[in-house]
C-alpha cells in the first residue's frame, strides 16, 4: 500500500486560465450546488467560486502540511479566542493571483465578481482588535510559511449583529453560518471528549478526576493561503458536538423537550462568541468555553505530534504554543494534567516541560482587563484544574521566598490566587508564570507592562519579558481593500510589496512625481465616494466626498474615548452656529463599533452619537458643512470600505490604555493621518512618519499618572472651561434628547465626578489640535505630501515582520524551505 503521507500525488490542478476556471465554477455549481447556470442566484455562484477556488488552495495546503511532518520540524500552535477573518474570497483570489481571472470567467457567465463578493458574510468568530491581529497573524504565517496552525471555537452565532432602533444598540443573532461555510473542511475523526465538573480524590500521590459531564469537539478546517508560495496554512476550530444524547426514549414518551435537554445544553458551549458575562451563568459558559477550546487543542497538539515522533519527551523541542491574550490561558494546566495523569510524568518533568512550551501575549495594560475566575466556580467546573493551580502556585511562591523576597505583600501580590472576599485565580499571572516568554504589543506597552502590570514579575524574571510590535497584513489591507492605491504601487514599485512590504521605502524615490501627488487625492477621493455611496444607500445620510472624513471605528469603550470625539462634535456645532460666516473646513464625522451587550456606559455613548447626529444632519443652517454618521454593525467588510476612505484616523485612548491598535496601522498605510494620543502603536508611528505628518495631542503617560497621584478633579476642569461647560450643560438638559431630557443624567454624572479616562483633562488639546488639522486640510499639497510620507513609511508595521520577529525571537522557528 501507498504511503500518501509522504509519497507524492498526482492531481490535475486547474490550470490558470479563464476558460479552465470558468468550467471549474459550472461544474462546482451543476455537481456540488446542484443548480443550473439559469437558475443561479448570486449566492449560488459565490458559493460555486469558493469551492472552484479551494481547490486551487488545497494542493498547497496539503503539501505544506506534508512537508512539516517529513522534515520532522518545530511547530507553532496559536489559540486564540478570536480569529476576525473577514471575507475568504477575495483574500483567497489575491493570493492565488486569480483575481482577475475570475472577474472574467464570471463576465463570460454573466455574473459580475463584485456583486458575487458582496454575498459573501463575514465569519462571526470575532469581535474587535484582537481577533483580527489573529487573522491577520495566520495569513503573514500562511505566507512565510512558519510551520503551524491556528486554533480557536467555531462559533454558531457571532457577538451579534448591531442594529440601531431609536438611536439605541439592538443586538440580534449574527447567525453568520445558515448560509453555508463552503471554505471549510468538516473532520468528523479529529473529536475529542472535553470533561467538566465532578470531583477529585487521591489514591496515594496519584490524583484521579471522577467528572461529572462529558462532551465532544468535533474539529472544522479552514485553509489560510499564502500569497503567491503554493502554500497554506490551517485554522482548526471547535464546535460542540452532542453526538448520540438524543433521548429517543423520552421522545417516544411525548417528552419532546427532555428528549433534545441535554444536546441543546451540550452544544451551547460553541453557540455564541462572548456570551453575557453579568450573570453568573453567562460567566460559567465563558469558563467552560475556555477550557473547551484549550482542552481539544492541546488533545489534538499531543496526538499529532506522538503520530510523527511516537514519544512525549521531545514535547517541548518540536512544539510552541502561544496564548493570544489571557483566554487561553487554561492550556498550561491542561498540558499538565495531559503530561501528569495521563502520560505519567513527574510533576516537576511536566511543569519544566510546559514551561518551555508555553508563550504568552499581553493586550493590555489595564489590571481589570486581566481575567479572574472565582475559585468557587472553578472548583465546580474544573476541580483537577483548580488543584494543578494551586500547585503551580505553591512551587512558584517557594521560588520566590528562596530566591527573592520573603517580604508577605511582595508574595501576596504575586499569587496566583487573589485572597479576599472572593477568592480568585488569576489568569494573566499564571500565563505569566506558566510560559517561557511574555511580550507586550508596542514599545511603549512592553516597557509600561515591566514597569507597572507585571513590575512585580519582571524583578522575578527579567529575561522574560519582550516586545513584538504588531502588524498588519497587505493583502488584505491594501491589496483586496484599496485595490487603486494596489495597482498605483504596481505601477511605481512592482508587485513584491505585497510579501515584502519594505519594498514601500523604493516609493521615496518618486515622491515628488507630480503624477504620483496626482494620484493620491484622486485615488482618495474615489474611495470616499464609495463610502458616501454606501451611507447613502443604508442610512439615507448624504455625505460631500470633498468635505474632511473624519473616522473612529473600533469597539466602543471607556478607555477608547469615543465620548471625547462627541463632545468635540458638539462644541464644533455650537461654533458653527453662533460663527456661520466663518470659513470652515467641512467635516464629516464617522463612527462604528459595537459595545458588548452587558455595557451600560458604552451603549449610551452609542445612544449619544446618534442623538447628536440626528440633530446635527437636520439642521439646515449649517448648509451640509457637518454629518455625523454612525455606521452600524461594524465588520471586516465594512472596514475595507471605511479605512480607505478616512482623512483622519482618530485614535484618542487615554496615554497608557491602548496596547499598540492595529486600526492606526491600517489608515496610515493607507493615507490617512493620524489624531491621537502617545498612546500604544501611536507612538512608533510618530516615529516613522514624522512630527509633521501626525497630529499629537493630550497628557502623556507620565502626566496621566501624576494627575492621579495628584487627585484628577474633572468638575474644577468643567467648571473652567466655558466650551466643555455649555457642550455638557447642552447633553444634560435634553438638547440633543428632548424626549428623555434626563438620558445621560448618569454618563455625564459620571464624567464631572469622576472621568477615570481623563477626557475631560484632554479635551481643550483635542479641540484646539482639530483646529490645526481644519488649517492643514485646506492646504491640500500639504495634506497630500503628508499623506504619502505616512504612506511610504508604513513598512514596519507588517505582520509579517512582526511573525519573523515572533519566530526569531519566541517560538525559535524557521520557515519552510518550500519545494
Amino acid at each position: 500500500m501507498v504511503n500518501t503521507l509522504n509519497t507524492p500525488f498526482s492531481y490535475n490542478r486547474p490550470e490558470n486560465t479563464t476558460d479552465s476556471l470558468k468550467k471549474a465554477i459550472v461544474y462546482k455549481l451543476i455537481f456540488l450546488i446542484g443548480r443550473s447556470p439559469e437558475e443561479a442566484s448570486q449566492r449560488d455562484w459565490l458559493n460555486a467560486t469558493l469551492y472552484a477556488v479551494r481547490d486551487l488552495v488545497t494542493e498547497g495546503w496539503i503539501s505544506t502540511a506534508r512537508q512539516a511532518r517529513k522534515d520532522e520540524t518545530r511547530r507553532v500552535y496559536y489559540l486564540s479566542m478570536e480569529f476576525l477573518m473577514g471575507r475568504t474570497l477575495s483574500n483567497a483570489l489575491i493570493s492565488e493571483g486569480v483575481y482577475n481571472l475570475a472577474k472574467e470567467a464570471l463576465s463570460e457567465l454573466n455574473v459580475d465578481l463584485e456583486d458575487v463578493l458582496e454575498k459573501e458574510v463575514d465569519p462571526g468568530l470575532g469581535n474587535g482588535g484582537l481577533g483580527r491581529l489573529a487573522a491577520c497573524f495566520m495569513d503573514s504565517i500562511a505566507t512565510l510559511a512558519i510551520p503551524g496552525m491556528g486554533y480557536g471555537i467555531r462559533y454558531e452565532y457571532g457577538m451579534f449583529q448591531q442594529h440601531i432602533e431609536d438611536g439605541r444598540q439592538v443586538e440580534k443573532p449574527d447567525a453568520w453560518l445558515e448560509k453555508g461555510s463552503p471554505w471549510e473542511f468538516i473532520r468528523p475523526s479529529k473529536r475529542f471528549n472535553i470533561h467538566f465538573g465532578g470531583h477529585i480524590y487521591f489514591e496515594g500521590k496519584k490524583c484521579i478526576w471522577e467528572n461529572a459531564e462529558e462532551i465532544t469537539a468535533l474539529a472544522y478546517d479552514q485553509m489560510i493561503p499564502g500569497y503567491n508560495n503554493e502554500s497554506a496554512t490551517t485554522l482548526r476550530l471547535w464546535s460542540a458536538n452532542a453526538g448520540e444524547t438524543f433521548n429517543l426514549a423520552s421522545f417516544n414518551r411525548g417528552d419532546y423537550f427532555h428528549a433534545i435537554e441535554e444536546k441543546s445544553s451540550i452544544e451551547n458551549v460553541s453557540r455564541v462568541l462572548y456570551p453575557d458575562d453579568s450573570t453568573t451563568a453567562g460567566r460559567e459558559l465563558r469558563l467552560r468555553q475556555e477550557y473547551f477550546l484549550v482542552s481539544a487543542s492541546l488533545q489534538d497538539i499531543i496526538k499529532r505530534h506522538k503520530r510523527t515522533h511516537e514519544t512525549l519527551d521531545n514535547l517541548a523541542d518540536k512544539v510552541a504554543i502561544h496564548l493570544n491574550d489571557t483566554h487561553p490561558a487554561l492550556a498550561i494546566p491542561e498540558l499538565m494534567y495531559i503530561l501528569i495523569d495521563q502520560e505519567g510524568y513527574s510533576w516537576q518533568k511536566a511543569w519544566d516541560m510546559c514551561r518551555q512550551v508555553f508563550s504568552y501575549t499581553c493586550h493590555t495594560l489595564m489590571s481589570e482587563a486581566l481575567e479572574t475566575w472565582l475559585v468557587e466556580m472553578m472548583a465546580k467546573i474544573l476541580p483537577r484544574h483548580l488543584q494543578i493551580i494551586f500547585e503551580i502556585n505553591d512551587y512558584f511562591l517557594e521560588y520566590v521566598r528562596t530566591y527573592v523576597t520573603t517580604d508577605n505583600d511582595f508574595i501576596r501580590r504575586v499569587s496566583l490566587i487573589e485572597e479576599g472576599d472572593t477568592r480568585k485565580v488569576r489568569m494573566g499571572w499564571l500565563s505569566v508564570v506558566g510560559s517561557h516568554k511574555v511580550n507586550g504589543v508596542a514599545a511603549i506597552h512592553s516597557d509600561l507592562m515591566v514597569s507597572s502590570t507585571f513590575a512585580d514579575f519582571a524583578r522575578i524574571y527579567p529575561e522574560r519579558f519582550t516586545n513584538v510590535t504588531n502588524g498588519i497584513t497587505p493583502r488584505r489591507w491594501i491589496a483586496v481593500a484599496n485595490p487603486d492605491l494596489s495597482a498605483l504601487f504596481d505601477k511605481y514599485i512592482g508587485t513584491e510589496w505585497r510579501k515584502d512590504l519594505a519594498q514601500l521605502e523604493n516609493l521615496k524615490a518618486h515622491i515628488q512625481d507630480p503624477e504620483l501627488k496626482k494620484a493620491i487625492p484622486e485615488i482618495k477621493r474615489k474611495n470616499k465616494q464609495r463610502l458616501a455611496n454606501y451611507v447613502k444607500q443604508e442610512l439615507g445620510i448624504e455625505l460631500d466626498p470633498n468635505a474632511l472624513f473624519d473616522v473612529q471605528v473600533k469597539r466602543i469603550h471607556e478607555y477608547k474615548r469615543q465620548i471625547l470625539n462627541v463632545l468635540h462634535i458638539v462644541a464644533r456645532y455650537n461654533e458653527m452656529l453662533a460663527n456661520p460666516e466663518k470659513d470652515w473646513t467641512p467635516r464629516v464625522f464617522i463612527l462604528a463599533g459595537k459595545a458588548a451587550s452587558a455595557y451600560t456606559a458604552a451603549k449610551q455613548t452609542i445612544n449619544l452619537i446618534n442623538d447628536v447626529a440626528n440633530i446635527i444632519n437636520n439642521d439646515g443652517r449649517l448648509q451640509g458643512r457637518l454629518k455625523v454618521v454612525f455606521i452600524p454593525n461594524y465588520s471586516v467588510s465594512l472596514a475595507q470600505i471605511i479605512i480607505p476612505a478616512a482623512d483622519i484616523s482618530e485614535q484618542i485612548s487615554l496615554a497608557g490604555t491602548e496596547a499598540s491598535g492595529t486600526s492606526n496601522m491600517k489608515f496610515a498605510l493607507n493615507g490617512a493621518l493620524t489624531l491621537g494620543t502617545l498612546d500604544g502603536a501611536n507612538v512608533e508611528i510618530l516615529d516613522n512618519v514624522g512630527q509633521d505628518n501626525i497630529f499629537i495631542f493630550g497628557n502623556t503617560v507620565e502626566q496621566v499618572e501624576e494627575l492621579r497621584r495628584n487627585g484628577y478633579h474633572p468638575f474644577d476642569i468643567y467648571q473652567s472651561d466655558a466650551q466643555l461647560r455649555e457642550v455638557i450643560d447642552q447633553i444634560n438638559s435634553g438638547r440633543f434628547s428632548p424626549k428623555e431630557p434626563t438620558r445621560y443624567h448618569d454618563l455625564l454624572n459620571s464624567l464631572r465626578s469622576y472621568d477615570y479616562y481623563q477626557s475631560f483633562a484632554d479635551f481643550r488639546s483635542y479641540v484646539e489640535m482639530q483646529k490645526v488639522v481644519d488649517e492643514k486640510y485646506k492646504n491640500q499639497d500639504a495634506w497630500v505630501e503628508s499623506a504619502l510620507q505616512n504612506i511610504v513609511n508604513m513598512s514596519f508595521f507588517s505582520s509579517d515582520r512582526t511573525i519573523l520577529e515572533y519566530a526569531e525571537k519566541i517560538w525559535k522557528i524557521e520557515p519552510l524551505k518550500l519545494a
